[in-house]
């Protein structure tokens, strides 16, 4: 890692980095650039991403290509009705002298690919997530840390719900990014067919090395960040808040519980990085719009009245962020 003479060149280092990063990752995935910079911005925030998309989509792809380009190790856990936390942990095992040795699961690695995190029960469930809010492995009374950088991708099928395990909104909390991947376009689809027909396997060279990413996320943490910025963040996160003080009429109407004070700790992070990776070097308020959605979908609970209405919570947050 170069050493830059201030936070101005280190910001602009991270800026060329995210460029010359998104143009690797163009070489195998077609279109998804909003995706890809929430999963890329998460990273840089320490934060961990929830995936919600239909089968297809190229999720695993997606994640197997930043792992490439970003000189970091990956690993992807299928989610199983039957799978027991010691397969994602690790457990203890008697060697051939009979003595207890710790074999490391599959979550000591960079980047975790939780696969359909919804299909196995809240034991498991919630031994991934303890990890990924501790950063660390405790079995059998003894603590293991995990990899540096560390980030964990979840993903969900939001069509197939049967034998499932819904996330409760605690755990659902821990998400930095609850982010939707759609169906491509008519031209980019084109393009991806062309791209599996001609079965030319892209090289994807590596472009950050961990501890480029340790310092990337040094750096997001120093941003400076303006007053009226973080007092905007926690208002829209207080407005959607039901029966208090800074609830809007959308709000009482059709929310039934609004976000906690870690989203407005998530939106002033993610506005700093999106700031950074748009070449500035600090958050606006358009800043903040522009992350608030994926921070806030799993955030809030609608009423019975916004399913009756066909009224979404991406319009929600939408019509929030305008009114503060």
């Amino acid at each position: 890692m170069e050493k830059f003479k201030n936070e101005v060149e280190a910001a602009d280092a991270l800026h060329k980095k995210y460029e010359e990063l998104r143009k690797e990752i163009n070489k195998v995935i077609v279109g998804q650039d909003e995706v890809v910079k929430l999963v890329i911005s998460s990273l840089f925030c320490h934060g961990h991403s929830l995936l919600i998309g239909v089968p297809g989509l190229a999720k695993t792809l997606l994640i197997k290509t930043v792992a490439s380009a970003m000189s970091l190790k990956f690993n992807r856990i299928q989610f199983t009705p039957d799978l027991m936390p010691s397969d994602i942990l690790g457990a203890e095992t008697l060697d051939k002298d009979r003595n207890f040795k710790f074999i490391k699961g599959a979550i000591f690695n960079n980047i975790i690919l939780a696969d359909e995190i919804n299909r196995t029960p809240p034991k498991t469930q919630a031994a991934l997530l303890e990890a990924m809010q501790e950063k660390n492995v405790t079995v059998a009374g003894q603590t293991y840390e995990l990899p540096n950088p560390f980030f964990v991708l979840a993903t969900q099928n939001p069509i197939e719900q049967e034998g499932t395990y819904p996330l409760p909104e605690a755990q659902l909390d821990r998400f930095m990014f609850n982010i939707t991947l759609g169906y491509p376009t008519y031209q980019d689809e084109i393009n991806i067919v062309k791209n599996a027909a001609s079965q030319s396997d892209q090289i994807i060279n590596p472009v950050l090395t961990a501890e480029e990413i340790l310092a990337f996320q040094a750096l997001v943490e120093k941003v400076p960040v303006p007053d009226n910025v973080v007092e905007y963040a926690v208002r829209l996160v207080h407005s959607t808040r039901p029966n208090t003080e800074m609830a809007s009429g959308l709000t009482n109407n059709y929310i039934e519980w609004g976000a906690g004070p870690r989203a407005s700790q998530f939106l002033i992070k993610g506005a700093k990085c999106h700031a950074l990776l748009n070449g500035k070097y600090s958050p606006d308020i358009e800043d903040v719009k522009a992350i608030a959605v994926p921070i806030l979908r799993h955030r809030l609970v609608k009423n019975f009245k916004a399913d009756a209405e066909g009224i979404s919570i991406e319009e929600i947050i939408t019509e929030l962020s305008k009114e503060k």
